[in-house]
């Protein structure tokens, strides 16, 4: 059940976005997510740490589930996802941070060329309307 106009806001959000959109929803989450899961081992609060690295590797599961393979862009992509989540799992068994700024960093830059590939799309399509 819904309660807060806040939920009730993120809900119609994520009802009305695009495919573009939420993917990049996913990326933001994700890039949220090993934020504070570095936060957490920084400050030594493990707890906060794992689980925030265990959401950021559920939404990266969920990005290798978007995946199209009709494209071949779709394996390459599978293989950086699955070197993220051992980077992530690496991270949270040692408690170093190294391996998931590294992961933040991929995010960051994949993030970022899939905005400029929705808005370079969306220009096209309005361009041929």
């Amino acid at each position: 059940m819904i309660n807060s106009p806040y939920q009730k806001y993120q809900q119609t959000q994520l009802q009305t976005a695009s495919p573009a959109q939420l993917l990049l929803m996913l990326y933001d989450g994700a890039i949220r997510f090993v934020r504070l899961g570095i936060a957490g081992i920084e400050e030594q609060d493990y707890e906060k740490a794992n689980t925030y690295l265990c959401k950021t590797q559920a939404v990266i599961h969920e990005l290798m589930a978007a995946l199209n393979y009709d494209y071949p862009i779709a394996k390459t992509l599978e293989q950086v996802y699955e070197y993220m989540l051992y980077r992530l799992i690496n991270s949270n068994l040692k408690k170093n941070t190294a391996p998931a700024q590294e992961v933040l960093s991929y995010l960051l830059e994949l993030r970022e060329a899939w905005d400029t590939a929705s808005k370079s799309l969306n220009k096209n399509s309005e361009q041929q309307a």
